[in-house]
Formats: structure tokens, sequence, C-alpha cells
């Protein structure tokens, strides 16, 4: 493993010494009388030029391959993730380039990390080559073994006949996760009433983050969505995602946000009470004005209805419960939408034996279709009776019969008897 050196000139030095050399050993060769001496003084001859063309050699070569070395350099770094949580496992990428036109750089050891940013796998021990001009990649797989804060672990490349390469890139360990806030809900629940839930999600961390899941579950109510993929979430990005609950009876929601840091798993988890209580922006029916009679056991209740409410009250409706039992011509009444401060006039037929009062349903619907009803006692007991009335009413036409007989027959008598006299 050789970094191929300029040989152009080592040659030309070679030469030159030679040339110099020659006719020297050549004339020495003449005034020596016997041909031992001239062995003699050839040999030493020789080895004074080896010696001096390994001097040459070596210093031209070392200058040669320390040029060489210092265009060697790191064209960049690729952490994955790019910010590290403790404990995270990931990759490092360093991408080394051959600045040298026409020398090709072989490299025999390439090592990264440190105690912070521990290495997990094999070192480059085999030779590999970097041509002219070229970039090759040595990739490290690590471990982060610190706390937050930034490190430079180092980055070695060895080659021959230079110092080698040595590198430090800065590299980031931050804990913060992924923030999950719920930003709007009901202030009450109500069971069988559908209710919505804004959620939003941010990333607050300096780097992306990818494969965001929102899971939302919980005992006794329906979830629409209970998960929802969000995919990649870029560095201080936010995204709001709505979710809508029906509970049946009191309960706790789970929400759970998993997402990727690089290849590594990791969650935020929150809670949302659901209690059910009296929500007071709702539509409020009241009845007031309210005229009861009966007739012959049928009861008969005109009156108005009022929203009392800060919401819409669509398809109003207003009925008599058991005990009451519904007769023509009002068995119910539908009075319509009632906007908050509206009112809407109804009447109901009914009748309801040995009783002082009976329940009246109000009923309405939301918007968003879910029906709401209350409930309101009516009292009886002063009721208007109009049997008298029907009675008195009634004997108005005998009474008018007779009085025209009477007079019928007054008339004729008195007729007869002027013409008798």
């Amino acid at each position: 493993m050789i970094i191929q050196p300029m040989i152009t000139p080592v040659k030309t030095i070679v030469k030159q010494k030679l040339t110099s050399c020659i006719p020297k050993i050549h004339d020495t060769a003449k005034t020596c009388g016997t041909t031992k001496n001239r062995i003699g003084i050839i040999l030493a001859a020789l080895i004074g030029i080896s010696l001096l063309f390994g001097a040459a050699c070596a210093e031209t070569t070392s200058d040669t391959l320390a040029a060489l070395g210092r265009n060697v350099y790191v064209s960049g770094v690729t952490y994955d993730p790019a910010v590290f949580f403790t404990d995270d496992s990931g990759t490092v990428t360093f991408h080394v380039t051959n600045g040298n036109a026409n020398q090709t750089i072989s490299v025999n050891h390439a090592s990264f990390g440190d105690q912070n940013i521990r290495l997990t796998s094999e070192t480059y021990d085999s030779s590999s080559a970097i041509g002219p001009f070229q970039t090759r990649d040595y990739t490290f797989s690590v471990l982060a073994n610190a706390p937050d804060g930034t490190y430079y672990p180092p980055f070695s490349l060895s080659y021959y006949g230079a110092s080698g390469l040595w590198n430090k890139e800065a590299v980031q360990v931050d804990n913060t996760p992924l923030l999950l806030l719920v930003i709007d809900e009901p202030d009450t629940y109500a069971q069988g009433r559908k209710d919505t839930i804004s959620v939003q999600i941010s990333n607050p961390r300096k780097n992306d983050v990818k494969n965001v899941i929102l899971s939302v579950s919980g005992a006794h109510a329906e979830i629409t969505p209970s998960k929802t993929y969000i995919g990649k979430l870029a560095s201080g990005a936010s995204v709001i995602v709505n979710i809508s609950v029906t509970p049946s009876q009191p309960t706790t929601l789970s929400l759970k946000i998993d997402y990727n840091n690089g290849d590594n798993v990791h969650s935020v988890t929150t809670s949302v009470p659901v209690i059910f209580s009296e929500d007071k922006k709702l539509a409020n029916l009241v009845l007031s004005n309210i005229e009861v009679t009966t007739t012959n056991g049928v009861y008969h209740v005109k009156g108005d209805v009022t929203n009392a409410g800060l919401l819409t009250a669509n398809g109003a409706t207003i009925t008599s419960l058991t005990p009451a039992v519904p007769q023509d011509p009002y068995r119910s009444n539908v009075i319509g939408a009632l906007k908050p401060d509206d009112f809407g006039s109804f009447e109901l037929t009914f009748s309801a034996d040995s009783v002082t009062s009976v329940p009246l349903q109000l009923s309405y619907k939301d918007k968003d279709g879910n029906v709401i009803t209350s409930e309101q006692h009516l009292s009886l007991t002063g009721a208007t009776s109009t049997d008298a009335k029907a009675s008195q009413t009634g004997l108005l036409p005998v009474i008018g019969v007779v009085i025209v007989i009477a007079l019928v027959c007054g008339g004729y008598l008195y007729m007869k008897k002027r013409k008798t006299q």
C-alpha cells in the first residue's frame, strides 16, 4: 500500500550523479596498476553511488508524499440522526476527497469515536484507494453514550508516506422530546354527546423526526379517529389533529405520540379526563305563560318555550310523558329552531287520571346532531274546568225555544180572546 511517488525528479538526479561519477571511476582505474585495485575502486564507487541514489530518492519521495497528503481532506460529514438522544444509535459518514490531480492515495486504516460517541462497528483496516479528484465515504455505526451537550469525536485516516488525516466534527446530544398539547376541548362532556378535542403536536428539536403517529384510546367512549399517521415533522413545525369523542360514561382518554429519531423509537403521552357536568353554553329551554284547561277529562295546555341558553336549539319539540296519555289534536308540538333569547308558542292535549302533575319533555338537537332532552313538571291543580260552561251553553237553545213557544202561545190566546169579544 504505497502512494505512487513522482518518479521523474528522482531519475534526473540519479542520471546527474552517475554522469559525474563515471569519468572519475575511469580515470582512477587507469592510474591503478593492478586488477585488484581496480575492482576495489569500482566497488567503492558503486557503493557511493548507491548511497547517493538512496538519499536522493528518500528525500524526494518524502517531500512528494507529504505534499500529496496535504491535498486529502474531509469534504463533508453526515450524522443520522442529525441530533441524538442519549442512548440513541445511529451512523456517521465522512466524505474524504483526494484533491490531487494525478496521484492516487492508498489508505490503510480509518477509525472514529470516543467515550461519548462510542463506535459500535468495526474500523476500516483493509486497503482502499482514492483516485484523483475522487471522494470516498467512510461510514461508522455509533452509540450516543453522553448527556445533553455538543461533542467532538475524532476521525482518523492513515496512509503511507504522510502523517495521516485527523478531523473533529461537532455532534449534538439533545433529549428534548416532541410536545403533545390539548389546545381546545369542551368545558364539559355529556353522555352520548359528540364533542371535538383539538390536539397540537410540535417539534422543538433541532432536527426532523419521522413516522409520527398519534394514538387515542379510552374505555366507554367512541373515538374517531383512534389513530392518525402524521409522518415526517420538520424541526420547528407543528400540526393540529381534531378528534371526535362520544362518551357513554365518565372516563379518561390516553393520548400517545410515537416517532422515530433516525431509527430510534421515542414516545410522548398525556391524558384527558372526561367528566360529565352541566354545559353552561348549551341551549336551555324554559316554559312560560302556561295556561291549563280541562274538558271532559282532557287537558289542554298552552304556553311559550324560550331558549335561555347561548347556543341554538335546533328542531325543538315538546310532548307529555307518563302518566299523561297524549290526545288529539296536539299529541306533541314541534316548535323548530330557537336561537338564543328566542321563543315559540306551543299547545298540548292529553288525559291524566288522579294526578296533580305530569312531566313534559323538551328536546332539541345541537350543531352536531346530538339530541338533548330535559323534563319540566306541569302542575294540574290550577286547571280551569270548562264542563259547567259547556252545560250552560247547551241550555241556551232550549230556553230560547221555550220563550219562543210561550210567546207564540200567548199571542195566539190573546188574539183569540180579542175576537171573541
